[in-house]
Order: C-alpha cells, then sequence, then structure tokens
C-alpha cells in the first residue's frame, strides 16, 4: 500500500505487501523487498536496496551522496539486509569508488534514532547502533556489535564481532572482537562477558578469550610478543583464532 501523497519513481521496484507512507519519496533504481514498512516523510535515493521485512521510521534518509569531496557522481549503493530496523532521523550515504562502491547494513541490525552512517561502511548482522551513533566513512562493525549512544567512531576504523562500544565514546583505533571499549579516547575494559554470555558462548571458550585477552592487554607485551604467548599457552578455539587474526589485520593501531 502506497500512501496518496508518497512519491514512488515508476522505474523503482516495489515487493508485495510493501507499505509507504504520507509524504515519503523513493527514487529511480531503489529496490524494496516484500512486507518492509516505511513510515511518512522518508526519503530513499536513487541506488539503494532495501531487503525484506524492514521498517524504516519517519525522517530516515538512505542514499544521499557521499560527503566526500572526491566523490565525483560515479554509481554507487546502499544496501539494507533483511529485517533490520531504521529508526527516526537516520542518515545512511551511499559509497564511493575507492571504498568498493557500497555501503551495506547487515540483516536484523538495529539502527536508533539520529544515528549516521558514512560512505562505506560495512555493518555486519544483528549490530545495535544506539541513539545519535556517528559512522565516519570506510568503518567496518562486525557481526553482533554494540555500539552505545552519542558514540563518534574515527573513518577506517574496524570494531569486531560481539565488541560493546559504551557510550559518548571516541573511538580512533581497531576495537578488537569480544571486549568492551569506552571513553574519550576509548580504552578496554575487559571482555564483554555478559553479552557474549548472553550468545550462549560456552565457558571453554569464555575461558580461552579470558586467558587471550590478559596476555594481550595485562602482561606488557608488546603486540607480537603476546601474539606468540596466546600461540604457545591458550587453546586455539575459533574465537581465539579470530581474536588474534584482527589484531594482526589491523591498520589503524589496536585500542588497549
Amino acid at each position: 500500500m502506497i500512501h496518496p501523497t508518497a512519491i514512488v519513481s515508476p522505474e523503482a521496484t516495489i515487493g508485495e505487501g510493501v507499505k509507504i507512507g504520507a509524504y515519503s519519496i523513493i527514487g529511480e533504481d531503489v529496490t524494496i523487498g516484500k512486507e518492509t514498512w516505511i513510515g511518512p516523510h522518508v526519503v530513499v535515493d536513487p541506488h539503494v536496496i532495501i531487503g525484506p521485512g524492514c521498517r524504516i521510521f519517519q525522517f530516515a534518509a538512505i542514499g544521499a551522496i557521499p560527503q566526500d569531496l572526491k566523490f565525483g557522481g560515479e554509481k554507487s549503493y546502499v544496501k539494507i539486509g533483511p529485517n533490520v530496523t531504521i529508526r527516526e532521523f537516520v542518515t545512511i550515504h551511499r559509497g564511493t569508488e575507492p571504498g568498493g562502491g557500497i555501503t551495506e547494513v547487515g540483516e536484523k541490525s538495529l539502527l536508533m534514532a539520529y544515528t549516521h552512517i558514512a560512505h562505506d561502511c560495512r555493518i555486519g548482522k544483528m549490530v545495535i547502533l544506539a541513539n545519535n551513533a556517528t559512522l565516519a566513512g570506510h568503518i567496518t562493525i562486525g557481526d553482533h556489535a554494540t555500539v552505545g549512544g552519542l558514540v563518534a567512531i574515527h573513518q577506517f576504523v574496524r570494531i569486531g564481532n560481539h565488541a560493546f562500544v559504551g557510550g559518548k565514546s571516541a573511538v580512533v583505533k581497531d576495537v578488537p572482537p569480544y571486549v568492551i571499549a569506552a571513553g574519550d579516547r576509548a580504552i578496554l575494559h575487559g571482555l564483554n562477558r555478559v553479552g557474549l554470555k548472553r550468545y550462549g558462548f560456552s565457558d571453554q571458550t569464555l575461558s580461552a578469550l579470558k586467558k587471550t585477552y590478559r596476555i594481550l592487554f595485562r602482561y606488557g607485551l608488546t603486540l607480537n610478543e603476546a601474539i606468540e604467548r596466546v600461540n604457545a599457552e591458550v587453546e586455539m578455539v575459533p574465537e581465539v583464532e579470530t581474536f588474534i587474526g584482527f589484531i594482526k589485520a589491523s591498520s589503524r593501531g589496536v585500542t588497549r
């Protein structure tokens, strides 16, 4: 059902059961999956793909051109996965050619009011971005991560799987998976134990991650020394491998 005051481009592809609210604008080259609900006063610019079952609340703006002075008008996209909830006044910008041409939000994520996602960000599945979370360009956030309200994240930063970033934090370096980071500038505050238990991590895995964290960040070792010690002393469950792999791949440096 499309409200009579909504403006929908004839070149948009609208799935079955889609509802579009009053005064919303849907541009050309937009695909909206079935059973998606779009509230009033939403703007979906061209080159946006929205998966099925999404809920997009009033005054959200999706697919605007990047706020990047190098952007030359090239074709790029926003892709929203299935069953994503986008609350009021959220803004999501298209990608740029240097960043791969796409900004992406994974399935079942929740973007609370006034969240801003800049160009070329990659948001994993089941991510929570609380009110006023602000992401600069080229940021990657892993699956099941949570970013608190009023958090500002520097461009090119990576946030690992199951990480938790506390409210009002300024994040300028990579945040490893499975940890809590908070503060201005953000520092680590241990494992995200409550979150990991909620997701059903075993006691064996939690023990291995706890030992890995201590060796990496509490023994006063360089990261290379700590990684060698983890390899020698810690049971190499998949989550520990993910932890170590994330750190090895860091180019901005790791929050400690």
